[in-house]
């Protein structure tokens, strides 16, 4: 009876939840130097500041419940990877130096309001970012506004799972990270 309990099977060992990040760096083409700016971090919203994975199912009525899945997170919050993504495509072709820094002309805050993939049926999904962008001119007097915008994305994700959504808010986070350089290089030049 004793060696009957030996005959059990053993519990399954936890699944460790597959870390995904946003790849490789984006690629911008170098352009010439323009003015230096001042950017800290993205910000986001509690809902979206953590590292799971957020799906919606628009198809189920769920448009406003947030949901994580449970075997797959981010490496590290969503803001803190667009933000990472944010300064190095903004070095291509600007001086980026820390927020409030004197010798910024230029002063960037950033917003992620949505980061998640949407689920339209239960086979087709997208991946939406929505990012807003603040600049101001610091030395102007009284921190003269120069421009505020939102940018918006949307990507067909290849599978309806995390690993689809993930590959889905990549290349949507580029693509608005490319519109938010765009932006910045043709905003007008600040005067004092």
């Amino acid at each position: 009876m004793l060696l009957s309990g030996c005959a059990l099977p053993l519990p399954d060992k936890p699944v460790r939840p597959a870390a995904y990040d946003l790849g490789p760096p984006l690629t911008m083409p170098a352009s010439a130097p323009g003015v230096a700016l001042g950017f800290d971090r993205v910000e986001a919203p509690t809902a979206i500041d953590t590292n799971a994975i957020v799906y919606r199912l628009l198809y189920a009525g769920g448009s406003q419940q947030p949901r994580p899945y449970a075997h797959a997170r981010w490496s590290m919050a969503p803001a803190q990877l667009v933000g990472q993504r944010l300064r190095a495509a903004l070095a291509a072709s600007h001086p980026v130096l820390d927020a409030g820094n004197t010798l910024a002309v230029l002063q960037l805050s950033a917003e992620l309001d949505e980061f998640a993939q949407v689920f339209t049926t239960p086979e087709a999904s997208e991946g939406v970012v929505r990012l807003r962008v603040t600049a101001i001119a610091p030395q102007a007097r009284q921190g003269r506004l120069l421009g505020q915008r939102s940018f918006v994305q949307r990507v067909a994700a290849p599978t309806p799972d995390a690993a689809g959504g993930a590959q889905a808010l990549r290349e949507a986070t580029d693509a608005v990270l490319r519109k938010v350089v765009d932006w910045v290089n043709a905003l007008p030049a600040p005067r004092s």
